[in-house]
């Protein structure tokens, strides 16, 4: 099994949120205009920036589509300028549009834990603060058996040195992020969080898993 810690050693000031535009709370909840098709199923992933996270999974064979948004927390309809309160409980997440037939949940659950660090504590790369912990979240009890075994296996393999902080929930709402957030990468490359950690961070996930990609990356 390969796994891959992704830290990133990156010394900037820019951060994920601090790229952010500002949004009021009257701003309408973003959702998807397409419906998804038939057979395909959804995963969600918090493990830092979700514009770094949404561009992992968007490389991976199988997966028809990942968007940008919120979970774990309490408030309802949440919006950036809530999530960097911390007052939210919510992290930022991502949704996983994936077809079962192509790749399985086990190795979507790969791709979360070898394209970040789950030892660190409400925090990511140059990014800190609850929003960036660790969270797999399952939404069947064999999702739930799935990430639970997985990580006792990295445990008992020692992949990691550190303690592995991954918090294990069942996600219970996923909040769609400002559509400025939806494809954040592909769509700003010159942004500098962008350039310097975001893309970095994909180049060492593609890096560590050529098979696991699709043929344009």
């Amino acid at each position: 099994m390969k796994i891959i810690v992704a830290i990133l050693s990156v010394v900037s000031l820019q951060t994920c949120i601090s790229n952010s535009p500002a949004s009021n709370h009257t701003e309408p909840v973003w959702t998807p205009q397409t419906e998804m098709q038939q057979g395909l199923k959804k995963a969600y992933f918090a493990s830092g920036c979700f514009w770094c996270v949404e561009a992992v999974y968007e490389s991976v064979k199988g997966v028809t589509e990942a968007y940008s948004g919120y979970a774990g927390g309490f408030t309802i309809n949440p919006n950036s300028n809530q999530i960097v309160t911390e007052k939210t409980g919510h992290a930022e997440a991502i949704e996983v549009i994936y077809d079962p037939n192509v790749v399985s949940f086990s190795t979507l659950l790969q791709v979360f834990f070898g394209s970040h660090d789950p030892t660190t504590p409400n925090r990511q790369g140059p990014d800190r603060g609850s929003q960036y912990r660790s969270i797999a979240f399952y939404t069947s009890p064999e999702e739930q058996e799935i990430i639970v075994k997985y990580i006792e296996l990295l445990q008992e393999k020692e992949i990691f040195s550190n303690e592995i902080v991954t918090e294990i929930k069942p996600l219970e709402k996923f909040y769609y992020a400002e559509e400025y957030h939806q494809n954040y990468e592909k769509n700003n490359p010159n942004n500098p969080y962008v350039r310097q950690v975001s893309i970095p961070r994909l180049r060492k996930f593609q890096n560590a898993y050529p098979e696991l990609l699709k043929e344009n990356h």
